[in-house]
């Protein structure tokens, strides 16, 4: 009777599994049903519950669900010996029974997301490519915005995850005003439970699916955190993709009326295309590198002291990797290395270029 009741959960566990992973592959459906239809309800409502919480609640499920894995395996070692032919029949299914519901509960929480049609779309940018020489030009844009916004800028808050919660949710009312895709309700941002194991992971924030919750490690510079924030939340918008959510954190961010967020936003977006400019034009990276003030510069040491106090034989690695790979491929091939943020990037600034070229003709 047991076997029955196992095999007849996994053909229905199965079918409705198939049924989510096909539905994947229609976006335009996705989009309306799921990420614009269903999923801003249960996120929001996700939110709200979590929002009830003083700590990372996601972080405690996560916790939880290793611990019952942990559990069911020790157990199943235990008791390996006693085990019934029934038994070797049934525990396999009820693996896939656990496996394919965690699949499911994923999907329908946020994983359809991954489907949807891409947010530039959404918001009408172009996907363009971009060449050195115009890739250099946008380098020069964001090194003298950063420069003049570093001049502006007075000394840098230390943030409170709750401060950073309250300005990040402003700063996406006020881009709601200019697209409906920035709702953002019953904000709900986290500090990590643990963030030496999250800074030893490189990790500077993540988005936990089972409780809606955008969750910050709250050991990163403070002039990197009102970007970070703004990502995370994009994540629970249900925006998928790590470059999408760079790209709704940046408009986001840059848009604020903080000029601590608009630093923060520009300083990221500049690291973007430095990395491309240095893989594509070294010499245009030297440049370019000179151009910066030192009080940019030094913020750019002490982010990359953080990560090295945190991680440096990872970050040694990625170095000795990146420098292997400029020399392997002359340092041409990495010429169609695209990052799909700094193509957006691009086509942001030659559109907003040619509408200004339009209100001078006017």
């Amino acid at each position: 009777m047991l076997k029955y009741s196992v095999y007849k959960t996994f053909l229905l566990l199965i079918s409705l599994a198939i049924l989510i992973y096909v539905f994947g592959f229609f976006p335009v459906l996705v989009q309306k049903y799921y990420s614009t239809g269903f999923y801003p309800y249960i996120s929001s409502a996700l939110r709200f519950i979590s929002a009830l919480f003083p700590f990372a609640v996601g972080d405690v499920l996560y916790v939880l669900l290793i611990g019952f894995i942990l559990y069911k395996i020790v157990r199943f070692y235990k008791k390996r010996k006693s085990l019934t032919k029934q038994d070797r029949m049934v525990i396999p299914l009820q693996i896939l029974n656990f496996i394919l519901i965690l699949y499911i509960i994923f999907k329908i929480v946020w994983g359809l997301n991954y489907s949807r049609p891409s947010v530039s779309e959404e918001l009408g940018i172009g996907n363009e490519k971009y060449d050195v020489k115009e890739l250099v030009i946008l380098g020069n844009y964001f090194v003298d915005k950063t420069n003049a916004l570093k001049l502006k800028q007075g000394k840098i808050p230390v943030y409170q995850v709750s401060d950073l919660e309250k300005k990040s949710a402003r700063a996406y009312h006020l881009m709601e005003k200019k697209n409906p895709l920035f709702r953002y309700s019953n904000p709900c941002l986290k500090a990590a439970l643990n963030p030496w194991i999250i800074s030893k992971a490189g990790i500077e924030g993540y988005y936990a699916p089972l409780s809606g919750e955008a969750n910050l490690n709250t050991n990163l510079p403070d002039f990197v955190k009102p970007y970070v924030s703004c990502h995370e939340i994009a994540h629970q918008l249900g925006i998928a993709y790590e470059d999408e959510a760079n790209l709704l954190g940046y408009l986001t961010a840059s848009n604020s009326t903080d000029l601590n967020y608009q630093y923060s936003a520009n300083y990221e977006m500049l690291r973007y295309i430095l990395f491309e400019i240095r893989m594509k034009s070294p010499d245009d990276y030297k440049l370019l590198h000179n151009k910066l003030l030192p009080q940019v510069l030094a913020d750019f040491k002490t982010e990359k002291e953080f990560w090295r106090k945190y991680n440096g034989q990872m970050f040694g690695y990625m170095d000795a990797a990146f420098d292997h790979f400029l020399k392997l491929n002359n340092q041409k091939k990495g010429i169609d290395s695209y990052q799909d943020i700094v193509i957006w990037l691009w086509n942001i600034y030659k559109s907003e270029n040619q509408a200004s070229e339009s209100q001078k003709i006017k």
